[in-house]
Parts: structure tokens; C-alpha cells; sequence
């Protein structure tokens, strides 16, 4: 534990964290853990929310302003003190991990070539910051939720994709296609995925803006080309959709 951590004061009495707004059984936890009330909010403001993963941050040596670099990079408290330990700063360290990098020792050559450097500012942009931070609030592991940040998502649009456990790069081609969480969900259990879904329609000669509507409808391309050819209006398809999404909670 460092010196900043143990000079905290002692944490104030469980009524007092009541009243700003902290279960007792939360309080409880973070009192156990010698972290005061300032301390608590500001860790769980910086997207760490317990006291049981607030203290391997600490030990690491990440603080609650320094710990929401590594969160964004999908990194753990292991990660980051073995990256300190080979001599990465916080940035770079992010970096590294963030571009799929293992921590691993670097030579003075290295550190001869690239003396001057800056570390990358991948992680500058706050917007993806809190979506990183939203997407942990619901439950997302760390490295799910990275991937979605890099893939272009925000917080609120890729939780209920991440949640159903679709990966970030199908989820956006999904979402191109019109698609919904829900209905990209059951075209992957049925063994389909994105890239094929829209394969088969363009070769299908399907125009894309009704893709949905006819694989949401439980059509496949061959049919919905078919059908289209005989005079069915894509707005029927886009009737039976809403009775099937209807079908389900």
C-alpha cells in the first residue's frame, strides 16, 4: 500500500455513508478496506464500483484519477503492475495492451531508438471514456466493453448487443443491416453471421434497407427475391416482422 493511500484519514462511521447514498453492505466493504467516503465516490466516479475491485487497482498503484486509462484498455491490476514492472508508463502501457501486445522487456536499443517520444493519446477522447465506463456500469467485462468503445460504439447503443454477447464487429455490421439486437441475436443462432447474412442478400439482388425487414420476417434472401419478383411489397415483410418481434419479451 502506498504512503498517499496509507495517510487517508479513518473511515467515517456507516451512518455517514448512509446518508450519502451508500448501501450498508457496500459501506461495509469499503470501510473494511480503510478507503474513506471521498475516496469511495471517487473511485466508483473513475468506473470501479466495489471495494473488492477498487483494492487490486490500489495495490497496482493506479489511483482514482490515473485507474480509467487502464479500465479504457481492457487491462486488470495484473496487467498493469507487470507492464509498471518492465518500465511502461500509463499511456504507453495502455497503448500496448489496447493493439493486443503482451507485457514483455525492451532493451536500452529501444530505449536509444525511441528517446523524445510521447506516448499515443488513443485514449484522450472522453466520449469514449464514458462509454467505456457506462458499458462497465451494466455488468460488460472489461475487454467485451473495450471492444465495442474501438469498434465505434457509445455506452447506451452497445450495451444491449454486448450483453447478448455479439461481438462488436457483427453487432455493427448487424445494426447497418437495420437490424436489432434481439433479431441479430437469432440469425446467429441459426448459424448465420453479418458478413453472410449480407452476402446472401446482395447476391440475392435484395436492396440493403430491406434486409431487415425480410430476415427479421424469417425470410431468406432466395425467398424474399422470390417474392418480391411475384409483386410482394417489402411493407408486408415489415408487418410480420413486428407480429414476430411482438412474439417475444
Amino acid at each position: 500500500m502506498t504512503t498517499e493511500y496509507a495517510e487517508e484519514p479513518s473511515p467515517e462511521p456507516l451512518h455517514e455513508w448512509r446518508e450519502r447514498g451508500f448501501t450498508i453492505a457496500d459501506a461495509r466493504q469499503w470501510i473494511e478496506d480503510g478507503f474513506s467516503i471521498n475516496d469511495a465516490e471517487r473511485w466508483r466516479k473513475a468506473g470501479v464500483y466495489t471495494a473488492a475491485d477498487a483494492r487490486p487497482w490500489r495495490t497496482a498503484g493506479a489511483t482514482p484519477y490515473t485507474v480509467d486509462l487502464w479500465l479504457r484498455a481492457g487491462m486488470t491490476p495484473r496487467d498493469a503492475v507487470r507492464w509498471r514492472e518492465l518500465g511502461y508508463p500509463p499511456e504507453e502501457a495502455a497503448d500496448r495492451h489496447l493493439a493486443g501486445e503482451r507485457p514483455h522487456p525492451r532493451g536500452w536499443l529501444w530505449r536509444l531508438l525511441h528517446r523524445g517520444e510521447k506516448p499515443g493519446d488513443a485514449f484522450a477522447d472522453e466520449e469514449r471514456s464514458g462509454s467505456m465506463r457506462e458499458l462497465l456500469r451494466a455488468g460488460i467485462p472489461a475487454g467485451q466493453a473495450r471492444a465495442y468503445v474501438e469498434a465505434g460504439w457509445t455506452g447506451a447503443d452497445a450495451v444491449e448487443w454486448a450483453k447478448r454477447g455479439i461481438e462488436a464487429g457483427q453487432a455493427r455490421v448487424f445494426g447497418a443491416l437495420g437490424l436489432s439486437a434481439r433479431e441479430a441475436e437469432r440469425v446467429l443462432a441459426s448459424g448465420q453471421d453479418a458478413t453472410s447474412l449480407m452476402a446472401e442478400f446482395w447476391r440475392a439482388g435484395v436492396p440493403i434497407d430491406e434486409v431487415a425487414a425480410w430476415r427479421a420476417a424469417g425470410f431468406t434472401a432466395e425467398e424474399a427475391a422470390r417474392m418480391r419478383a411475384e409483386g410482394t411489397d417489402v411493407e408486408q415483410a415489415k408487418v410480420l416482422r413486428a407480429l414476430a418481434d411482438g412474439d417475444e419479451p
